[in-house]
């Protein structure tokens, strides 16, 4: 029995997405279904093992076994072996999936698997393969979606609201994603379709663009690259839990005089230069109103004021950041005459009392 090289066989990697498998098999689909090379025996067999590898890597539970007996297989476990881990009941009798390997049969068609959901028969060509028209054999789930939001510090601290307009590409409805509608009759139990031919609606792509607008609730203590999940907001699937999601990007705006790192906040803070010298308590402003600060007497320029939790809010693990406040001190521009006097003065006293130089260092030769 030869093994089956699934993922070859629909030219995926094997870390490919649901989505992907089923992007790939649209695509292998559309080119070789018999309707579009008739009497060429090289494109039907080449559709059917299209159809096999969906069947099976197309689906969550099938992939899951499809790959622990690959790797079985690579480390060259019995065939024996392989049959009693694998092989379940396979009932159906002759009513086996038709159309379908050996290989696919022994591992995964238990119960007579057909893929319009009912039992198929051996040699029954391809009335079984399903395009969308209700009887779909695997559901594959609906793609994600990625889109950003930009928020300012404030809307980080406190939370907002943010509404979003964003396109998705959905299953088109009428061909239920497959880019194909059949043209099929009754035969008994079975639907049996005779032809197929790309979808009107969606020009046999499989899906059409729709507009959908969110109504989104940033939560407090969102950080710049932090991620927001939508659940089920994505792209539409052919039912609500086989929707996708979509993965919102927060972004900060940035602030002409606020900074952040991590969740700390800084600004640089500007003192008088009689305020940094004498200390004393000034009111210094926050991004959610005022604060009062006390400055402690002879602090220099660059010294940082620190106020504990009053940064970014604490989110899940993550604790609150803190504001930091950088001292800038500045020098009077404006003196009058009085004040320029008394300045003077203050410099005669210094250097009366032989107040070290503070270029000292820098006038030391090497």
């Amino acid at each position: 029995m030869e093994f089956r090289d699934y993922y070859k066989t629909l030219g995926v990697e094997r870390k490919a997405t649901e989505a992907e498998v089923k992007s790939a098999f649209r695509k292998l689909a559309r080119k070789y279904h018999p309707d579009v090379n008739p009497n060429d025996k090289s494109a039907e067999q080449r559709f059917k093992q299209i159809n096999e590898a969906y069947q099976v890597i197309g689906d969550p539970e099938k992939r899951k076994k499809y790959d622990q007996l690959g790797a079985d297989w690579e480390r060259g476990t019995s065939q024996d072996d392989i049959f009693r881990q694998y092989s379940g009941p396979r009932g159906g009798g002759a009513e086996a999936a038709g159309g379908f390997s050996d290989f696919f049969e022994r591992f995964f068609a238990g119960g007579g698997f057909s893929m319009s959901g009912g039992r198929g028969r051996r040699g029954s060509d391809f009335t079984d393969f399903d395009f969308g028209t209700g009887g779909r054999g695997t559901a594959v789930r609906a793609p994600d979606l990625e889109a950003e939001v930009t928020i300012s510090l404030r809307d980080a601290i406190h939370g907002a609201k943010r509404r979003l307009e964003l396109v998705a590409e959905d299953d088109c409805p009428q061909c239920g994603g497959t880019g194909m509608v059949a043209h099929e009759e009754k035969r008994e139990k079975m639907r049996v379709i005779r032809s197929a031919e790309p979808c009107p609606r969606c020009g046999g792509r499989g899906t059409i663009p729709q507009r959908r607008t969110l109504e989104v609730t940033i939560p407090p203590g969102m950080t710049d690259g932090d991620r927001i999940r939508l659940k089920g907001q994505g792209g539409k699937g052919p039912r609500p839990e086989l929707n996708g999601d979509v993965f919102l990007t927060v972004r900060l705006q940035p602030e002409p005089a606020w900074s952040v790192s991590g969740r700390d906040i800084r600004v640089e803070l500007p003192v008088w230069d009689y305020e940094a010298a004498l200390g004393g308590e000034i009111v210094a402003p926050t991004l959610d109103g005022r604060v009062s600060l006390k400055i402690p007497a002879g602090s220099q320029a660059g010294r940082v004021m620190r106020l504990r939790g009053r940064g970014i809010p604490a989110r899940g693990k993550q604790a609150a950041g803190d504001l930091l406040y950088e001292l800038k001190v500045l020098a009077p521009t404006d003196l009058t005459d009085e004040e320029r006097h008394l300045m003077q003065q203050l410099a005669e006293k210094r250097t009366a009392r032989k107040v070290p130089d503070p270029r000292a260092d820098l006038m030391r030769e090497p």
